[in-house]
């Protein structure tokens, strides 16, 4: 069963930056199209950023120009660099497979001064 873990949250000022890790296991040597969503206080889980096999990336434009998704060198690794950090992205962050397997724990990113 492929399972998810997701770190690296934390509290940053407005303005301020942070990565978050994930960490794929279970996948038995098989690769997959990554994705980070984020569920803000009150809201439903929603799609950010999405990084193909083949590299190939796509943003929601909510955070499109000031988050990146990368691939890390172990497979099914990715991380999201996220800069330029406002209040409203204060948010649970998840990391999955897409298609979607069973939901990590996630990891809270808080937004303020």
């Amino acid at each position: 069963q492929v399972q998810f873990v997701e770190s690296g949250g934390g509290l940053v000022q407005p303005g301020g930056s942070l990565r978050l890790s994930c960490a794929a296991s279970g996948s038995a040597g098989t690769m997959f199209d990554m994705g980070w969503y984020r569920q803000l206080p009150g809201k439903k889980r929603a799609f950010i950023a999405r990084i193909a096999v083949t590299g190939s990336t796509l943003y929601d434009e909510s955070v499109k120009g000031r988050f990146t998704i990368s691939r890390g060198n172990a497979q099914n690794t990715v991380y999201l660099q996220m800069n330029s950090l406002k209040p409203e992205d204060t948010a649970v962050y998840y990391c999955n497979g897409i298609p979607n397997y069973t939901w990590g724990p996630g990891t809270q990113v808080t937004v303020s001064s």
